[in-house]
């Protein structure tokens, strides 16, 4: 068989936000098959024995066949390469550790071309694995050999560089099992939680309740001694020591054995434990001193490093540390030893996700000292037999939340309120943390602003704890969704003015509104951007503004289709009608047949204690009532397509001899007379806006005003 050419991949979308695909962000390809249009997977001679040898895992993707197996079902069949491409795309993503589920492929209008989307949590992630899955398809195709390994790898590390660390990520988990929406505002962890003025902010483990001050008492080591001490929180004594000399002279003071470390020691670092010679001492100052801060000098506490992560006052999860060592066979380095009977842990690594760092004694001066005093270094060959103590503490990885004594949990919190941390990390040392410290001797020896949380979420030993869960509670309020409202207003006709008018009566009714729309971006009506604003960026710009109450954001379907929405659910969502095919024919979108699939993203994504607001003068609009999770608004300019919604108790808003009237099943009120408050605005644009303004509960009074004063409104 005659080598193939390679698949054309000839658009790259990212759909940040909900699509004509799902609800979440997908990377869309549009790819050409060019020849491979007529070599379905049965036709190439060993192509499924070759791609499956590469990706055994593919049986477990069940395809549309609903089961296990049901895709390489497919391939025996005869499917097309881009649906393939799809699954090998999938594959790479699940076994580089971003598992995605979703992914479909369709044909066009043209001969061999297809769109094939997959879930994308990250665009450069998606590209990525995107470009693999390609080059490994091709490979397979042509009875090439391909590296499996590599390419995972690559996309691992693609991950790495471009996902949420696990700590920030485990936050914006539990966010979501809330259903609170995020944003993340950066490359790397700050991730705003919410909408508008009901957000919050996060930066790995630190909020924005998290107080400067407390910050900077928490990085000063010996203030935040000082501090505790005075309120009774056991600590040990010790003093900042500004030479070696200095050092030896408060040890002396305190009593052998003590502890010197930078005064703001983090992660362990630069931390010597059981000094008990002035050779050793003034060793450590230097190792210390080396981190950059000053030198502190303290009494030494018998027992096992824990740390204690407290949020709001109230301790959430603790781990427990362990002493480090290797055993000697005459044969091997100290060097050697650490890597086959340490390093070789699978819980070790140098990426973030693993809960114990892998040892290096080049960059380990700690480390190196402790082997000095054994009488080593890296390169001695302990005789068979011998222990060799590696770290006296560290490695906090074992889960023991379920052991800390009550009263050792009144003094971490303490603590943490004395600091002043909504979130601590509070390092402890205790030979039991069941009983209480005073009787085991035991003491806090620090606390940590923005702790790092995946010792509890994935303990080297034992339960892991829902600390992402406890750290959103702390945020938001048991009832709170971090919500604004949010109205999408979808169609072309008039659109702009009717989200115009709907941000107008909300404004009127007290909330501080932002309003991106064709006319530009506004902020409380003042115009802060000019332009056509009806876009993805603008009514992204509008969710991250902390003074907006309720957001008014008008779409079109080359927004659907270009970008997706840029809120992941809303309030109200609005569709006038179903023009403007004519100019998606980039899309594939050739008749207005093919609206409707756009135009229903609008619907779908209204909350379940939202509202659809849909023009039933089009039974197409109208016939999407029933794909709202929320109730539904129907408006017409003549009474005839409401008679069904109405008979069954639904509200309708309908124009009759020149006024607006608000209808529940057979009840009426009349809204507004047109006619004799001389309003000028289009029934066909007062109607969607007054069921928008219904629909947020504004009352008939205010919408009459707001209608008939909004041509003299300040934009």
């Amino acid at each position: 068989m005659s080598k193939k050419d390679d698949i054309k991949l000839l658009r790259i979308t990212y759909l940040r936000g909900p699509n004509v695909w799902t609800y979440r962000p997908t990377l869309e390809v549009w790819l050409d098959l060019g020849e491979l249009e007529d070599w379905p997977s049965n036709r190439l001679p060993g192509f499924n024995d070759r791609l499956t040898a590469m990706l055994p895992a593919l049986v477990e993707h069940h395809c549309g066949v609903g089961e296990r197996g049901g895709f390489l079902q497919r391939l025996e069949e005869g499917t097309w390469m881009g649906h393939v491409l799809e699954h090998v795309v999938i594959e790479l993503l699940n076994l580089a550790g971003m598992p995605t589920g979703f992914g479909q492929t369709r044909s066009t209008s043209r001969h061999g071309v297809y769109r094939m989307v997959f879930r994308a949590r990250d665009e450069q992630v998606a590209r990525t694995a995107l470009a693999e899955g390609h080059r490994l398809l091709m490979s397979a195709i042509n009875d090439e050999p391909f590296e499996v390994a590599p390419a995972v790898e690559r996309v691992r590390e693609k991950i790495d560089d471009c996902y949420l660390g696990p700590s920030t990520a485990s936050i914006v988990g539990a966010a979501t099992d809330r259903r609170i929406p995020h944003i993340r505002l950066n490359d790397g962890n700050l991730v705003q939680l919410g909408y508008g003025s009901a957000q919050r902010r996060i930066w790995t483990a630190e909020t924005d309740l998290t107080s400067a001050i407390a910050e900077g008492i928490a990085s000063d080591k010996d203030m935040t001694k000082t501090l505790l001490k005075s309120c009774g929180v056991p600590v040990p004594e010790g003093a900042v020591a500004d030479s070696p000399e200095a050092a030896w002279d408060e040890a002396e003071d305190i009593g052998v054995p003590v502890v010197v470390k930078p005064s703001d020691a983090n992660h362990g670092r630069g931390v010597s434990l059981d000094l008990r010679t002035r050779e050793e001492v003034m060793a450590a100052w230097h190792i210390a001193d080396a981190e950059g801060s000053e030198v502190i000098v303290e009494r030494y506490i018998p027992g096992d490093e824990h740390r204690v992560l407290v949020v709001a006052g109230q301790v959430v999860a603790a781990a427990r540390g362990e002493t480090l060592w290797v055993a000697g066979d005459g044969r091997s380095s100290v060097q050697q030893l650490i890597d086959t009977q340490l390093n070789t842990d699978p819980r070790r690594g140098e990426a973030e996700e693993f809960p114990l760092e892998t040892i290096r004694l080049e960059r380990e001066p700690v480390i190196r000292l402790l082997l000095e005093r054994q009488g080593l270094d890296a390169g001695s060959v302990p005789e068979a037999g011998r222990q060799v103590l590696i770290q006296r503490n560290g490695n906090v990885a074992i889960d023991c939340t379920d052991d800390v004594h009550p009263d050792v949990a009144y003094q971490v919190g303490l603590a943490a309120r004395i600091v002043g941390l909504d979130i601590a990390g509070i390092d402890l040392v205790t030979t039991d943390i069941s009983r209480p410290l005073h009787e085991t001797g035991g003491a806090i020896v620090e606390v940590n602003a923005g702790p790092g949380l995946l010792m509890h979420l994935k303990p080297a030993q034992g339960m892991p704890r829902p600390v992402g869960q406890a750290i959103v509670d702390h945020l938001f309020a048991e009832d709170a969704s971090g919500r604004v409202p949010v109205v999408g207003v979808a169609g072309s006709r008039q659109t702009s003015q009717i989200a115009q008018i709907v941000a107008w009566l909300v404004h009127l009714g007290g909330r501080h509104v932002g309003l991106a729309c064709r006319d530009g971006l506004f902020l409380a009506g003042r115009r802060v951007g000019r332009g056509d604003c009806a876009d993805w960026d603008s009514g992204h710009r509008l969710l991250m503004n902390r003074e907006v109450q309720a957001v008014v954001i008008e779409n079109d379907a080359g927004v659907i289709l270009d970008t997706g929405l840029p809120y992941d659910r809303c309030h109200v969502g609005v569709v006038t009608d179903l023009d403007g095919f004519e100019q998606l024919e980039r899309h594939d979108i050739r008749e207005s047949e093919q609206m409707p699939r756009v135009m229903r993203t609008q619907v779908d994504v209204v909350l379940p204690d939202g509202v659809a607001v849909l023009n039933a003068d089009d039974e197409r609009i109208a016939d999407m009532a029933r794909l709202s999770d929320g109730a539904v608004i129907l408006y017409a300019t003549r009474p005839e397509p409401l008679a069904d919604h109405r008979a069954e108790g639904g509200r309708a808003v309908l124009l009759r001899d020149g006024r607006i009237v608000l209808a529940t099943g057979a009840s009426e009120t009349v809204c507004v007379d047109l006619v004799r408050r001389r309003i000028t605005i289009a029934p066909e644009v007062a109607l969607p806006a007054l069921a928008t303004a219904w629909a947020m509960g504004i009352n008939p009074e205010l919408m009459a005003a707001g209608l008939e004063t909004f041509g003299s409104r300040a934009l």
